[in-house]
């Protein structure tokens, strides 16, 4: 297949809500419009849903749950329906890593070489565990009678999701695989900057023989649509990865309910490189830490602490390299970065470039500006002399700007990396092996990279310390948040 180039994109054929099965528009009539962000271009009107049409597709998802075919399924059965989907997914790799370039802007080499497997790759996995969650039998104490005591794991039920727009297939992955895994059926809503990919993705679900009202898509924006989701009396667990504000809303509209809540949220995740470590391979360990996904990643390398003696080479190297980075049409399979995914996230990067040019001692060295006139793509942007207290070395871009900080030693730099509100990533760079461990246990974040960054498995868990969020993707652990425990006992009588 010859790839796609921007004067020939993709066709967008899906706008509406998945509900039930069936695909509908919002109840208002009203639409949502879904933007190229290499050009700026509307592309697609989707359904704006509102509180009439998150009613429905919750109902939907209480019958299946409750009454459908789905929850008189075997658990082997659903796992085939799952291992179904990863095989639909690998099918139509090219259609959806097209589709998803279009809506989000990210370059088609790293949409083909990883989110698309990945996501393959996390329905497959969630596949295998269909069958094996199981209980426990309970050794209890004799004296109270002759008993025998086991557990056994339900799902929690109909579970809401609420998923961003910098990996919109792989999110919605990492969503739905444990959930369906455990039995649960969902309710999904789409960042309304790209749902063009959940759609097409839904649509394969149903292929893949999964039963009406097991899945259902409503597209919207966060205050009506989303803010449904969250509120409604008939959702049991809200499951929501994006910006930590949001998610405190989020808590204080499901107290009424009591939902359970699982939250993915950002971080300012610390790099450490010591003078030891081998400087290019830690360089472009940088560049993929923080220039990956046009730094529209809640675990980018954010914050990049270099040793004092080899700070100076460090920063020229890492500069070397960003800007002979290839930006541009994401279409181009030999583009590097893509467009920021939208005018406003476009925008706030550029303000926090501003903002960290007008603070005192930090140098912008390079980058610092928009690239090109079309479209919305920002240079990757490096800047030295940060201190840890300034803005851009605390709060989370979202961008490919990198602060680069100065350290004396382990201590020093163990504390500096802590001094933040987040604790989802980390990483260090060295030859010793004392030092990475040390790294690895100080520095509070979920996940510590070593000698690398940005390596991901369905099997590993991600989630983070602090504001970070709380809860786990990914691996066993995910499926602790998508099912109950019961523990039952039975009086056996006298012995």
């Amino acid at each position: 297949m010859t790839p796609a180039t921007l004067a020939n994109p993709p066709k967008v054929k899906l706008t509406k809500n998945l509900i039930n099965g069936e695909w509908c528009d919002a109840a208002s009539g009203r639409t949502l419009e879904a933007f190229n962000p290499a050009t700026g271009e509307v592309i697609a009107h989707v359904a704006a849903s509102e509180e009439i049409d998150v009613d429905r597709a919750v109902e939907a998802a209480r019958s299946a749950l409750e009454h459908g075919p789905w929850s008189k399924m075997s658990a082997r059965d659903r796992g085939k329906c799952l291992y179904k989907l990863a095989e639909l997914v690998e099918t139509h790799a090219e259609e959806l890593a097209m589709l998803e370039v279009l809506n989000n802007g990210k370059p088609i080499g790293e949409v083909r070489a990883a989110d698309v497997p990945l996501v393959a790759e996390t329905y497959r996995y969630y596949a295998g565990w269909a069958d094996k969650i199981t209980g426990d039998t309970i050794p209890v104490d004799r004296t109270m009678g002759n008993f025998f005591c086991y557990t056994k794991r339900e799902p929690v039920g109909v579970c809401g999701q609420i998923i961003p727009w910098n990996f919109p297939m792989l999110m919605m992955a990492w969503k739905w695989g444990p959930a369906l895994a455990c039995g649960n059926t969902v309710v999904l809503k789409p960042a309304e900057q790209t749902p063009l990919t959940a759609l097409r993705i839904g649509e394969l679900a149903m292929e893949a023989g999964f039963p009406p009202g097991v899945i259902n898509i409503v597209n919207g924006y966060g205050e009506t649509a989303g803010d449904a989701i969250v509120k409604h009396p008939g959702v049991d667990k809200i499951a929501f990865t994006g910006e930590y504000k949001t998610a405190q809303i989020i808590s204080r509209n499901a107290a009424d309910t009591l939902k359970r809540l699982t939250f993915e949220l950002g971080g300012k995740s610390p790099s450490v490189v010591f003078a030891d470590a081998d400087i290019d391979k830690a360089v472009q360990g940088a560049m993929t830490g923080i220039f990956f996904n046009q730094g529209e990643v809640c675990c980018a390398s954010s914050r990049l602490f270099v040793e004092e003696s080899v700070h100076d080479q460090f920063v020229e190297k890492f500069k070397t390299a960003a800007e002979k980075r290839k930006i541009g049409d994401p279409f181009d399979t030999g583009t590097e970065q893509g467009a920021q995914v939208s005018r406003e996230q476009f925008d706030k990067v550029l303000s926090y470039i501003d903002i960290g040019k007008n603070e005192d001692n930090a140098t912008c060295v390079t980058g610092g500006a928009r690239h090109g006139d079309n479209g919305w793509f920002v240079k990757p942007t490096i800047f030295s002399d940060v201190r840890n207290d300034m803005r851009i070395a605390q709060e989370e871009i979202f961008g490919p700007v990198c602060s680069v900080l100065k350290f004396r030693d382990m201590d020093d730099v163990i504390k500096q990396a802590n001094t933040t509100m987040y604790g989802l990533a980390a990483a260090v760079w060295t030859k010793d092996m004392t030092k990475a461990f040390a790294i690895a246990d100080g520095v509070r974040a979920g996940t510590v990279w070593v000698n690398c960054y940005n390596t991901f498995d369905p099997a590993a868990p991600f989630g983070g310390y602090k504001f970070s969020g709380h809860g786990r993707e990914n691996g066993k652990d995910a499926l602790n948040a998508y099912s109950e425990v019961k523990t039952v006992w039975v009086n056996l009588g006298k012995r």
